[in-house]
């Protein structure tokens, strides 16, 4: 792997996004020689990006990826949108061309220390959230990653951050190279990008390689009660300091504590409850309750995020503070309206299987559900079970409505509607006060929608239709149960 470059070095960049823009801009920034391929649509040729590129003397390659080019440069930096298996890649590949993504120019290049966050769910909330933590510590923080804004364009600048915290995806991750984070986060692992990785085991393994170059003076901290992380800790110890969190109960074998514990109560109504005996201090509380990180799964969300920035040195009072201004991100179990006496929530972001059962174990009331879109590969039937225990109604939409359908129409009343507008009036119908809609999709958006924002929005706009008609309130806060975390 040729990190760092040498003056010498052709570097190829593969995907035109804005994150193989800003490596295309580091590289350059850098000296070097660098060519970019994208195998989009022709109309890349007119982007501004493009003609940036092309003014700088960059060959750009578009409409396709030609194994030539792959194959005579010293090394490639890949998007993470970009399958690892298309031919050219495997042409290069098999030429000894070395293939990695901005991850692996960390070591090299980063000069601040990291907090990554990833799994499946609740990655962009964690990680807007340590940020803000931190923040309220009178710290400087650059926040990017697969939330939006990538890290080459930090390395491009001064670098004057006291600390980058970073959401990654499993596709970052899968190019990470020796990509070593001063604190890992994994929050959960369950099915999703099943169309990109051969089976569940791959995509389970891709999330752990977060944890896959720490060392001793590093932490990771883990959901210790989500199963697939626990039996992924079993075989594969980490050499990290491991620092677990759940929802109550006991982690794991008492040989599995270290030297303190992060211990906490199970009643409802009470505090977070850390306990850093092995630093010296006493027990610290933090209330949810008054918050808008009230609702789970947002409750174990913040859990990761306290433990992520107490490791990073915040104190207590700074966590209360970010904790009390968090705004939660916009279509993750948003409260949109409530009419007639029924709740609408947008949970457009839950894009696959996991998080629709998070959404719905979260939910206190009768609920009638909206899913369906592209569909990603899972397997529905896992929702089969708090489908029954939560789940009133299932109005399908989207390429995938016919899959879930059959699936699922055995456990709950089905019904199928032509567009999102539709479904809307279609659970409104089904749902009595008291109860409500949610929006959780289960599946991709782009058989109908540009991006889950733009399903979010439709399904805001379709709620606001309603209330025209049948008149309403706005959102509204509830209360949460405690959750505990626990130092492994």
């Amino acid at each position: 792997m040729i990190v760092p470059f040498k003056a010498t070095d052709h570097v190829l960049v593969v995907g035109l996004g804005r994150s193989g823009v800003a490596a295309a801009r580091f590289l350059l920034g850098l000296g070097l020689k660098v060519s970019v391929s994208e195998g989009g649509q022709a109309g890349a040729a007119a982007s501004s990006a493009v003609t940036w590129l092309l003014e700088r003397g960059v060959h750009c390659e578009l409409d396709g990826h030609s194994r030539e080019l792959f194959t005579s440069v010293d090394a490639i930096v890949v998007s993470p949108g970009v399958p690892l298996d298309i031919p050219a890649l495997a042409a290069a590949r098999q030429a000894g061309v070395p293939i990695i993504g901005e991850l692996a120019l960390a070591p090299a290049y980063l000069q601040t220390p990291v907090i990554a966050i990833t799994g499946t769910n609740g990655k962009s909330t964690v990680t807007t959230l340590v940020g803000e933590l931190l923040r309220a510590n009178g710290l400087q923080v650059f926040v990017g990653g697969n939330l939006g804004v990538p890290l080459c364009e930090y390395l491009a600048g001064p670098q004057d951050a006291d600390w980058v915290v970073l959401e990654l995806s499993s596709f970052q991750l899968d190019s990470a190279g020796a990509f070593r984070p001063r604190i890992g986060v994994l929050l959960n692992i369950s099915p999703d990008h099943l169309d990109r990785y051969p089976d569940y085991a791959a995509y389970a393994a891709s999330k752990w390689r977060i944890f896959a170059h720490q060392e001793g003076d590093d932490y990771a901290v883990i959901n210790v009660v989500d199963r697939e992380i626990k039996e992924l800790l079993e075989r594969r110890p980490l050499r990290a300091r491991t620092v677990g969190f759940n929802l109550g109960g006991k982690p794991g074998p008492d040989s599995a504590l270290a030297d303190g514990a992060w211990d906490g109560g199970s009643a409802a109504g009470e505090p977070i409850r850390l306990s850093l005996s092995s630093r010296g201090g006493g027990q610290e509380n933090y209330e949810l309750a008054a918050t808008a990180l009230a609702v789970e799964p947002n409750r174990q969300n913040a859990m990761a995020a306290i433990l992520a920035a107490r490791l990073a040195g915040c104190p207590p009072q700074a966590i209360r503070q970010g904790l009390a201004a968090f705004q939660p991100l916009p279509h993750r179990l948003a409260l949109v309206a409530t009419i007639a006496g029924v709740d609408f929530y947008d949970d457009s972001k839950a894009t696959n299987i996991g998080a629709v059962i998070s959404a719905l174990q979260g939910m206190r009331q009768p609920v009638v559900l909206i899913a369906g879109g592209l569909d990603k590969g899972g397997d529905y039937r896992l929702l089969l079970p708090v489908l029954r225990e939560k789940v009133k109604a299932l109005v399908l939409i989207g390429s995938a409505r016919e899959k879930m359908a059959a699936a699922l129409a055995s456990a709950v009343l089905t019904e199928t509607a032509a567009d999102l507008p539709a479904a809307v009036q279609t659970a409104f119908a089904q749902a009595a006060p008291g109860e409500a809609v949610l929006l959780s999709p289960a599946c991709a958006s782009f058989d109908m929608f540009s991006g889950y924002a733009q399903r979010g929005e439709v399904f805001r706009r379709a709620v606001a239709d309603l209330r025209t008609v049948r008149g309403g309130s706005g959102p509204l806060l509830r209360g949460c149960p405690v959750m505990a975390a626990i130092l492994l």
